[in-house]
C-alpha cells in the first residue's frame, strides 16, 4: 500500500462522475421529488459500492462480475450501469472511498510523521478486511504488464517512495529517523512492509499486523536509545 493516492492515475476513468440517478426533465417544479430521487439514487450507489467491495475482495477485479454485483444490490446490470458507466468507475469509486477512510483514520503526514501515521494506517487496515484483500488482489492483479492499470499502479509506488523518502530526510534532520539508512531504500521497504504484512494476516488472522510494524520501525527507523 502506497502512502500517497492518485485516484485518477491509479485507475482509467476516474474523471467520470455519474452522480446518482438521472432526472427526468420537466418545467414543473418539484424539489421535493427531487431531492427524494437524489437521495434514493445515492443510497443504491453506495450500496453498489459496498457490494462491489464484497465481490471485488474475493474475485478481484478482473474476475468479479458486474452482473453479481447488481445480482447482490437487486439491480439488473442494466440498472448498474445507470449509476456506474463501467467496472473501471465503480472501482475507482471503492478505491476513492477507501482511501478516504484510511486519510481520516490517519490523517496525511507532515514533516517528521511519517512512520506515526503509516503505524496508524497498519491498525485501520486490521479493521477493514475486505477493502485490505480487494486492494491486495488488484496490486497482485496489476502485476502483469498487459494489465490496464499495470503503469499506473507502477506510478503510485513511484510517487509514494518519492514522497516518503522526503519526509525520511526530515526525520533524520530532526533526529528522529536513524541517519544510517538510505531514504530512497528506506521507502521503498516501508511500503514493502506493509504489503507483506498484509498479506499474511489475510492467509492467517492471528498475524499482529500493528505490533510487526512497530517492531520494524523500532529495530530499522528509530535511532539507538
Amino acid at each position: 500500500m502506497t502512502l500517497d493516492v492518485r485516484y485518477r492515475e491509479a485507475v482509467p476513468g476516474i474523471g467520470v462522475s455519474g452522480m446518482g440517478e438521472r432526472m427526468p426533465m420537466t418545467d414543473a417544479p418539484a424539489p421535493r421529488a427531487r431531492r427524494g430521487s437524489y437521495a434514493k439514487g445515492q443510497q443504491t450507489r453506495q450500496r453498489i459500492v459496498d457490494e462491489a467491495v464484497v465481490v471485488f475482495g474475493r474475485s478481484g477485479v478482473t474476475a468479479g462480475s458486474l452482473r453479481e454485483v447488481a445480482s447482490r444490490v437487486g439491480l439488473t446490470p442494466a440498472g448498474l450501469m445507470h449509476h456506474f458507466a463501467s467496472k473501471e468507475e465503480l472501482f475507482a469509486e471503492v478505491l476513492r472511498q477507501r482511501d478516504e477512510r484510511v486519510r481520516a483514520a490517519a490523517g496525511d503526514p507532515h514533516e517528521h510523521t511519517l512512520v506515526e501515521q503509516m503505524q496508524k494506517v497498519v491498525a485501520h487496515n486490521a479493521t477493514t478486511r475486505g477493502l485490505t484483500s480487494l486492494y491486495t488482489l488488484v496490486v497482485a492483479e496489476a502485476g502483469d504488464p498487459a494489465h490496464p492499470s499495470h503503469e499506473a499502479f507502477a506510478e503510485r509506488y513511484r510517487h509514494g517512495a518519492e514522497t516518503a523518502a522526503d519526509l525520511l530526510r526530515a526525520g533524520q534532520a530532526a533526529g528522529e529517523v536513524r541517519a544510517d539508512i538510505d531514504p530512497e531504500h528506506a521507502a521503498r521497504l516501508l511500503s514493502a512492509v506493509m504489503d507483506g504484512l498484509q498479506q499474511q494476516w489475510l492467509l492467517d488472522d492471528s498475524v499482529d499486523m500493528p505490533a510487526l510494524f512497530a517492531e520494524f520501525v523500532r529495530g530499522y527507523l528509530r535511532p539507538p536509545a
